[in-house]
């Protein structure tokens, strides 16, 4: 008993306190940038690796939908893209999100500059976890999604896990309510490691997860830096980082992961509780892979109370390009932790001048 009461005031001071004095993100050196979310963060990874497929090499989905889906409503978002309005039907379908008109909205934004050409997704990996029980983005959004990504992926790069019985939330295979509960914190034992699974996919194969007390430091960083008064616009003044084992200084030959939590995920809701047992740190720190958890904030009392990501327009009308105010303030994070500077060109994760 002493000892696990030791290892949790190890914890405690490991993981910084949510509202506590954050510092500047460093420059580092990383590369073979990857993404991933669960929910309203799934609808933002989608929406980041395909706004900058140039730079990004891959993305991990969990319970989302193409690119776009929304297109600019709450109506689409909440009826076609999800069951979430509390006042009109659902009338979620397979090919309800009409992916045919998203492919074209994607070759539309990009030949207009707002995103980087799709053809950059050709060399992407995408992994995908829909749940059987799940009431929230039932698995045909995931079906479209993954349609979606066969305009541009050959199949053998698609990994799609559809068939476990999981309600809406994070997969795991040690922590969390029951598989098929629905309520906060939103990560449910599964016994499956679904963080596991899709960095592996992601990266290839990986040394086995470290099983015992987290080996790295956490680094609460201020990301007002990245969007002035960011609370007006749905990100939190404060974001985090995971720095692994043999990542420190600049990191040269290190990866970057960036975590979208999902709604109701956000320090103001579940404190760390996302950050801390979603399943990436332990894969992390045996693999020499930098995790960033960008993170929303609520806007009361009806714009964005849950602290969604923008994956519909509820802050920004150029929510899904790169001129969104969240997409930018996330991407010059990343170009932080990359050494990216402008007027060099990327792909495959690689950039050179």
């Amino acid at each position: 008993m002493l000892r696990l009461l030791a290892l949790l005031c190890l914890w405690c001071l490991l993981v910084p306190a949510a509202g506590a004095q954050s510092v500047r993100l460093p420059a580092m050196q990383t590369d073979q940038v990857t993404v991933s979310g669960l929910s309203a963060g799934g609808f933002m990874a989608v929406q980041f690796e395909v706004a900058f497929s140039a730079s990004v090499r891959g993305a991990g989905i969990v319970a989302a939908g193409p690119y776009n889906c929304a297109q600019g409503t709450v109506y689409l978002a909440t009826t076609a893209c999800s069951c979430t309005s509390d006042l009109l039907a659902c009338h979620v379908r397979t090919g309800g999100t009409d992916v045919s008109l998203l492919v074209a909205d994607t070759s539309q934004l990009a030949r207009s500059g707002l995103i980087d050409s799709p053809s950059y997704l050709a060399s992407h990996k995408v992994w995908m976890f829909s749940g059987t029980a799940d009431t929230v983005v039932p698995r045909a959004v995931m079906h479209d999604l993954r349609n979606y990504y066969r305009h541009y992926l050959a199949p053998s790069q698609i990994s799609y896990q559809s068939s476990i019985p999981a309600e809406h939330a994070m997969p795991t295979d040690s922590y969390g309510k029951a598989c098929d509960y629905f309520g906060s914190p939103y990560i449910n034992n599964c016994g499956y490691d679904a963080a596991g699974q899709l960095l592996k996919w992601l990266y290839g194969p990986l040394n086995a997860r470290n099983e015992s007390m987290p080996g790295g430091r956490w680094l609460e960083f201020d990301q007002s830096e990245f969007l002035a008064l960011p609370m007006l616009h749905g990100m939190a003044e404060n974001g985090y980082l995971y720095r692994p084992p043999g990542c420190d200084g600049n990191a040269a030959g290190c990866r970057l992961h960036v975590v979208f939590h999902g709604c109701l995920q956000d320090p103001t809701h579940i404190g760390t509780v996302f950050i801390e047992h979603s399943g990436y740190t332990a894969w992390a720190d045996n693999n020499r892979i930098v995790l960033l958890f960008p993170q929303a904030s609520p806007i009361y009392p009806f714009t964005n109370p849950k602290a969604c990501w923008d994956w519909f327009g509820y802050d920004d009308v150029r929510y899904a390009t790169r001129l969104g105010r969240q997409m930018a303030a996330v991407k010059r994070m990343v170009d932080r932790l990359t050494g990216f500077t402008p007027g060099v060109r990327c792909r495959r994760g690689r950039c050179t001048s």
